[in-house]
């Protein structure tokens, strides 16, 4: 009985091992199934915060919208100077790495997530995007998408919603705009600074100061009425030919330029900060520029603007619309915008097409200042060969990136505003 017993026993071990090995095999199986239905798409990832070796393209798991959400086959993504200290690493509250940049995007619906009204597949849309917009496919809240005209092309889609609606908001809604007021823009050659300028040119005798590089003056001199190096002193310039100085000041470089467009407002001007690209100055964040251009803000006092009947004021799009919850008034702003395109009193300046492969090109482009408009990264565009080499799977160094595998499409998403 004992001889009976072991090898009853040792069937019975036989038979697990056996059906262990089944079942294994099988989720081996249904996990390979699961994985090829997860369907991937090319994405610009950021690894860690940085230098330009930190970006690369490589596949992501595609996302598939949410209630409320739609999904776009992007066609084109707009590059903007935010996205450059986002790289660095120089925002308040960033986001953990690694993830995808981007926060404007144009393309094709693709899928329309439940309890969306208003949109049908197919429809032709330009999106704001917390993140994630530099990647073949997105998904975005409704309230972020809006439809594009018939005659507006993917690039100029791309190039539209920072640009117009910060240029929109800034004049019309903060500072309130009216004919015959006078603007002082600084990078008048960039995207905002041309959007600006072509929404002054909508109201009678406005008259707009620029300020930009040099070599973009020829390019430009006819969409501002006064231009001005960047590097001269445009104060003394401004008050030359206006001496009571401009009733608006918009300024995307902070430091030192603070005080110097609250000395050109007039009474009951408005000055207002949106950006403050003086903290870059190297390929990597500088503590030593950060705190110099803190250094050199002018401490406000606030009995100062009482007595001069000033005013100072700040706006940020992205804030309004992912921790602000203002996507109705931005909807109101962009249908006015629209129209204006519509009617050709606005136009998307494009600077250039970019591969995504491309993505670091772009970059120092737009770090140089060598812009004039928008850069745009079109996501079927093939790149140029020695472009791409460094773009793709592996570092500048030649090193392999971290994968971070166990990333979920949640952490991926992650909100701009924490």
């Amino acid at each position: 009985m004992a001889k009976e017993g072991a090898q009853r026993a040792e069937e019975t071990e036989q038979m697990i091992e056996k059906e262990g090995g089944r079942e294994a095999a099988e989720g081996s199986a249904g996990g390979s199934l699961r994985a090829a239905d997860a369907k991937e798409m090319r994405a610009v990832v950021l690894s860690a915060f940085g230098g330009l070796n930190k970006l690369r393209v490589s596949k992501r798991v595609m996302p598939e919208p949410r209630e409320g959400e739609l999904k776009v086959r992007v066609k084109a993504c707009g590059l903007n100077f935010l996205d450059l200290m986002v790289r660095q690493g120089n925002i308040d509250n960033p986001p953990k790495t690694p993830l995808v940049p981007g926060f404007e995007c144009s393309g094709i619906i693709e899928t329309i997530g439940d309890n969306v009204k208003g949109f049908e597949i197919g429809d032709r849309v330009m999106a704001f995007v917390n993140y994630n917009a530099w990647a073949e496919v997105v998904c975005t809240p409704a309230e972020f998408v809006y439809k594009i005209p018939d005659d507006m092309s993917f690039s100029e889609a791309a190039a539209f919603p920072m640009n117009f609606v910060t240029a929109y908001m800034m004049l019309f809604e903060v500072a309130n705009l009216r004919e015959g007021m006078s603007v002082l823009v600084h990078s008048a050659g960039g995207g905002v600074g041309q959007a600006v300028a072509q929404l002054c040119s909508t109201i009678p005798n406005v008259i707009v100061f620029g300020t930009a590089s040099s070599f973009k003056h020829e390019a430009i001199k006819d969409s501002v009425t006064h231009l001005f190096d960047r590097n001269a002193d445009y104060v003394q310039e401004v008050k030359r030919i206006s001496p009571d100085g401009v009733d608006i000041v918009l300024d995307c470089l902070c430091g030192e330029n603070t005080g110097k467009g609250l000395s050109l407002l007039k009474p009951l001007g408005t000055y207002i900060l949106y950006g403050s690209s003086n903290m870059v100055t190297g390929e990597t964040k500088s503590f030593f520029s950060f705190a110099k251009s803190w250094w050199q803000v002018e401490k406000v006092n606030p009995i100062k603007l009482y007595e001069e009947n000033k005013v100072i004021a700040g706006f940020s799009l992205l804030n309004l619309l992912f921790k602000q919850n203002r996507s109705g008034l931005i909807k109101s702003v962009m249908d006015k915008l629209i129209n204006l395109y519509n009617n050709k009193k606005i136009k998307p300046v494009v600077d250039s097409l970019w591969a995504l492969e491309e993505v670091k090109e772009a970059m120092q482009r737009i770090h140089d200042r060598g812009n004039i408009g928008k850069l745009i990264l079109d996501v079927e565009k093939a790149p140029t060969p020695l472009m791409a080499n460094d773009s793709t799977e592996t570092s500048e160094a030649g090193e392999e990136e971290e994968d971070h595998e166990g990333d979920n499409e949640n952490k991926e998403r992650m909100p701009f505003i924490q």
